[in-house]
């Protein structure tokens, strides 16, 4: 029978907190006071507003140990592909520059997300939203950032803010024992291209069996594909009370912020997280062949499950991932100070002593400075999956451009040169430090371009194209027509990249666009991975397809 008396649980009922470590970021601004026999805690604006660009510098350049550890076992583990060991390689050195604090981890350095949840004892002046947005707009600016907040002037019309803001912060209030408040946080940095790999299924009770989910997950989870960089935190939410709740546990649990919610479900209707099921999703990724990036076992660090209550008649499935730049910290301020994750310092430590022979199969040396014609014919010998070390000149050119450069041949006009003569590198890079060639200049998602290619192609340019994740079926075809070549660049490095590979970058043409401008740079042994040759052969084609008969227990 169901209960008949008031029972109150909360839906995310999280355990306390007893593995994470704090630093301390400021004993200023934070004061406990008495007043009508109770005690509060009184924080300055400043104090929030120094927490805000502290927490944005530290998860723009540290990662937490254990993504750290994760990455090292891949490199130790005599099952992962060369391919796997190579990326995660990569990976680890990528994170020991960037923990120098001058590069960031990733080009595109995200909107910033600021979650907090104060307890009815925290007297703050009341803007706090402000305050802490101060403190996002500080790091931005004083740091080797890229801004990526688009305002819309019109419904059709952008323009780049030129701060990163607006963030996007959500404070709400939290239950507890009113003699010891407190002021909790989640800060995130989320790029668009773990941003664009969160999904949100209707599904109905039919789901809720373990053949039917299984499938269901073998087909939507292959799709994920690699454009947000794998390997994934990878979060999996099946309930919820609506919609938009059921993807906010999803990014929550990407972030590993709900792992202390109970193991066992209630009448009552909490979440909880179903840990036997997680360790099948898990070992179902790792049969999909697609690894880390470029083949193997690799595709996720881990999974998290999570069961919601739900209405009777609406079964929402959240999918959402945390890449491998893995951005978050956990903050608090209590009566003895403003205090932030310890998050890891020492990257390096976590490289091991290898050789290039021992990460990955052979690797192949490709001279841009050829003609194109012979670029391609060298590429034309050459299996997909191949490892390329490029050096020589690159394009560079994302979507502003390329619509620009469609208008243009919309309008009768002829591929531009460039196009014509180099491969094309789909990037946008972060600021640019004193003293270095290029700020952080990782690859963006190839299938924003997609729709390009034919046309490009068919007029002489963007024969071979370089940038990170999967593409269409078109863009295989228009390869196979016009003789062209997609190239994987590992999505992640883009501090190692800048710091080892890029050793020139000047602008060619609409340098108005700023990082979206047409860039032309000089590259050397930088790592690449045949994805689509000019035969119709494509890498993911073998691993898209889902396993018919599949059960989870």
């Amino acid at each position: 029978m169901p209960p008949t008396t008031f029972q109150h649980t909360e839906v995310l009922p999280l355990g306390k907190d007893t593995t994470t470590e704090y630093r301390l970021v400021t004993a200023d601004g934070v004061e406990t006071v008495e007043a009508a026999g109770r005690k509060f805690l009184k924080v300055d604006p400043e104090a929030l507003t120094t927490l805000a660009r502290t927490a944005i510098t530290d998860i723009q350049h540290l990662l937490r140990t254990s993504h750290l550890q994760q990455l090292r076992a891949i490199v130790d583990d005599p099952e992962a592909s060369g391919n796997d060991r190579f990326v995660a390689m990569d990976l680890l050195r990528n994170a020991a520059i960037s923990a120098g604090g001058v590069l960031p981890m990733c080009q595109d350095t995200g909107t910033a997300i600021v979650i907090g949840k104060r307890t009815e004892g925290v007297l703050s002046g009341g803007d706090d939203e402000r305050a802490l947005s101060q403190g996002i707009f500080d790091a931005y600016q004083q740091l080797n950032l890229r801004y990526s907040q688009m305002a819309p002037i019109n419904f059709w019309e952008e323009r780049n803010t030129g701060t990163n803001l607006p963030a996007q912060i959500e404070l709400y209030h939290k239950d507890t024992d009113a003699t010891d408040p407190s002021y909790e946080f989640l800060f995130m940095a989320k790029g668009g291209g773990s941003a664009n790999k969160t999904f949100l299924y209707q599904e109905t009770k039919a789901v809720l069996n373990p053949k039917r989910l299984a499938r269901f997950l073998d087909e939507k989870l292959r799709s994920l594909g690699t454009a947000a960089c794998p390997p994934y935190h990878l979060a999996i939410v099946v309930g919820g009370m609506s919609a938009e709740f059921n993807l906010k546990v999803a990014k929550l649990a990407s972030a590993r912020y709900l792992d202390n919610l109970p193991a066992e479900g209630s009448e009552l209707g909490h979440a909880f997280r179903d840990r036997d099921l997680e360790q099948q999703v898990l070992e179902m990724t790792r049969q999909f062949g697609i690894g880390a990036q470029f083949g193997g076992k690799y595709f996720c660090h881990d999974v998290r499950v999570i069961r919601l209550p739900r209405h009777g008649a609406s079964c929402p499935v959240g999918v959402a991932v945390s890449c491998s730049a893995d951005r978050q910290a956990k903050a608090k301020i209590t009566s003895e100070g403003v205090f932030i994750e310890q998050l890891e310092r020492d990257p390096a430590r976590f490289l091991p002593d290898v050789t290039e022979e021992d990460l990955s199969d052979e690797v192949v040396s490709v001279d841009l400075n050829q003609p194109m014609d012979q670029i391609r014919a060298q590429l034309a010998q050459l299996p997909v999956k191949t490892r390329l070390s490029l050096t020589g000149p690159l394009v560079v050119a994302r979507d502003i451009a390329h619509a620009k450069i469609a208008e243009r041949l919309d309008a009768g006009e002829e591929m531009p040169q460039y196009l014509r003569d180099h491969p094309v590198y789909y990037a946008g890079p972060a600021k640019t430090p004193d003293g270095y060639a290029s700020g952080s200049f990782g690859p963006t998602t190839a299938g924003r371009m997609d729709s390009y290619v034919a046309q490009f192609q068919s007029a002489g340019g963007s024969l071979v194209m370089l940038a990170k994740g999967n593409r269409s079926k078109q863009v295989t075809a228009a390869c196979k027509e016009h003789g062209g070549f997609y190239l994987g660049s590992i999505g992640g490095p883009a501090a190692r990249l800048a710091k080892d590979c890029i050793k020139k970058v000047d602008v060619l043409e609409y340098a108005e666009l700023g990082m979206e401008a047409v860039w032309k740079i000089e590259v050397e042994e930088f790592p690449a991975f045949i994805v689509i040759d000019d035969k119709g052969n494509d890498f993911f084609s073998e691993t898209s397809e889902p396993v018919l008969q599949i059960s989870f227990r």
